[in-house]
Formats: C-alpha cells, sequence, structure tokens
C-alpha cells in the first residue's frame, strides 16, 4: 500500500467524531481569522505610510505577510472542506493545492532574503543603498515566486501527461498525495526540499555569523539585527516542519493508525499555523518605526469607533 493510498484509507477508516470535528475546525477557523486580521492591520498600515515604500525590508516583510495571508486562508479553506464537502472535484483541488505549495515554499525564500538585507545593512552599510533598491527588490520577489512556481508546477504538467482526463473530472479527498501521487513526483519533491533547505539554511547561517561578529563590536543595530535572524531561524525552523510532513506523516501512520487525523491536525498547526503567526511579532511589534505607525493607525480606529 503506498503513501498517498494509506493516507486515504486511515482517514476514510478513523474519521473523528462530530464534536471532535467541530472542534478543530472551530480552532482553525479562529486562528486563521486572527492571523489574517493582523495582517490586514499590517498591510493597512504599510499602504498609508509613504515611508515604507522605499525601504526593501519593509518591502520583503509585506510580501511576506500577503503570501502568509494567501496560504493561510487556502489551508484553513481546504482543512474546512475535507471536513465538511469530503470529497472535491480533482481540477478544482489541484488549483487549491498549487497555489498553497507556491505560497508555502515562498516563506523560507522570503526569510533568506530578508536576512540577507540584515546582512548588507549591517555588514555593508556604506553599500546598502545601493545594493538594496526597491526595483531590485522588486525583481527578488519575482524571482522567489518564478523558483517556487518551478518547483510546484512540474507536478501539474507531469500529471497531465500520465493520467487520463476523467481522473480531472472525478472527486477525491483534497490532499497533495492523492492528486499528485506519482512515485516520480515523490521522488522530486524531496530532492526539491532538500535543496531549498541547504540553501536556505546556509543563507541564515551565514549571515547571522556574519553579523554575530560584527555585533562583537557592540553595535546596537548589529545586536538587534543579530536577534532578529535568530527569530528568522526559529520561524525557518517551523517551516521545515512543512518540508518533512510527508515522512512525519508516514511515520505518524505507522505508529498510532487509529490516532492519525489527530496527528495531521498536529502536523498542521505546526507546520502552517505557527510559521505566519511569528512575522507580526517579527516587524509589527519589535520593529520601533512599524510599532509607531501600527500604534497610531489602531488609536484612530479605537477612537473612531
Amino acid at each position: 500500500m503506498n503513501v498517498s493510498s494509506g493516507n486515504v484509507t486511515v482517514v476514510m477508516e478513523y474519521r473523528d467524531s462530530f464534536s471532535k470535528a467541530v472542534i478543530k475546525n472551530v480552532i482553525v477557523v479562529v486562528l486563521g481569522i486572527s492571523i489574517n486580521y493582523v495582517g490586514a492591520g499590517l498591510i493597512y498600515t504599510f499602504h498609508n505610510h509613504q515611508i515604507f515604500y522605499m525601504n526593501p525590508r519593509y518591502i520583503l516583510f509585506i510580501h511576506l505577510v500577503v503570501n502568509d495571508m494567501i496560504q493561510v486562508t487556502l489551508t484553513v479553506i481546504l482543512f474546512v472542506i475535507n471536513y465538511t464537502i469530503y470529497k472535491i472535484n480533482v481540477s478544482v483541488c489541484c488549483s487549491f493545492i498549487l497555489v498553497a505549495l507556491i505560497t508555502t515554499e515562498n516563506t523560507p525564500l522570503n526569510l533568506a532574503c530578508m536576512a540577507v538585507e540584515c546582512y548588507i545593512a549591517v555588514c555593508i552599510p556604506l553599500r546598502h543603498d545601493q545594493i538594496c533598491t526597491v526595483k531590485r527588490t522588486l525583481m527578488l520577489i519575482g524571482l522567489i515566486w518564478t523558483a517556487s512556481m518551478l518547483s510546484v508546477l512540474p507536478d501539474l504538467f507531469f500529471t497531465l501527461a500520465t493520467e487520463p482526463m476523467d481522473f480531472f473530472h472525478s472527486r477525491v479527498f483534497c490532499l497533495r498525495e492523492t492528486v499528485f501521487s506519482n512515485p516520480l513526483i515523490l521522488k522530486k519533491r524531496d530532492i526539491t526540499y532538500s535543496v531549498f533547505l541547504v540553501i536556505v539554511w546556509f543563507t541564515i547561517l551565514y549571515t547571522y555569523f556574519k553579523i554575530l561578529f560584527t555585533a562583537q563590536k557592540a553595535s546596537k543595530d548589529a545586536k538587534k539585527a543579530r536577534n532578529t535572524i535568530l527569530l528568522h531561524g526559529f520561524q525557518l525552523l517551523l517551516c521545515m516542519a512543512s518540508y518533512a510532513t510527508p515522512q512525519l506523516k508516514l511515520t505518524l501512520l505507522l505508529w498510532f493508525p487509529k490516532n492519525y487525523p489527530d496527528s495531521l491536525f498536529t502536523c498542521y498547526i505546526i507546520a502552517q499555523v505557527l510559521p505566519r503567526s511569528i512575522s507580526p511579532i517579527l516587524y509589527g511589534i519589535r520593529d520601533k518605526t512599524f510599532r509607531k505607525y501600527l500604534k497610531s493607525h489602531l488609536s484612530c480606529e479605537m477612537s473612531t469607533q
């Protein structure tokens, strides 16, 4: 029995009780709404203050917020669908899965770019304005999306070439493994994830240690940047859970087959929700400039009410 059929069989055999299903869906929806509400406040603050438009750091940050809002929204929708409608059309499922995968892979790449920007600002401050321009930042964001799409879209093309057209008109339990189940796709996924992780972790560690040596010279900005890189590393560590999810799911399936739905729920919260809740803390609360304008926005909103 392969992984995909195992996943679906176990989910079908061990369905949650009605009360447990309601509790899980309420938790997921509330978390999703909360993350998107905070993200919307950050986007509103960014949009209404021109000071952020010319700063590559805030442009990368707001791109991360928008990307994570899309990702959280899609995964919450898929979570609710899998509990309510249960099976949906393969073509619709493919559309949801592809966008969710692309935005999921965007997150660690965006974190690596933000770490590099911190490194340039602290270790090469005189060249920061020349290297980190708005135009180059927008090009970098385009490159992030291109790299993620080049990683994910071959799954769709390979499936189109190998599966009969009737498959795309059928209805399935919407998981990546049920629509992109070919063993070659799974091998390609593992290789791609490994390459991405090596590149991103090398970037995070290199920039951290470079900033660490600079921070030893008692530079206040360098110490703050070092702490920011550490938080990026922690966020990336949580994002890694999404890369390790296929192996983790298989392990949990073998160890706890009767509690597999609960294991999937825990994996979802850790790998998909928690990493998206850290970004507002990094720049919405820790960053003095953003915090100042965010407070102003919240004060105006409360006075209006």
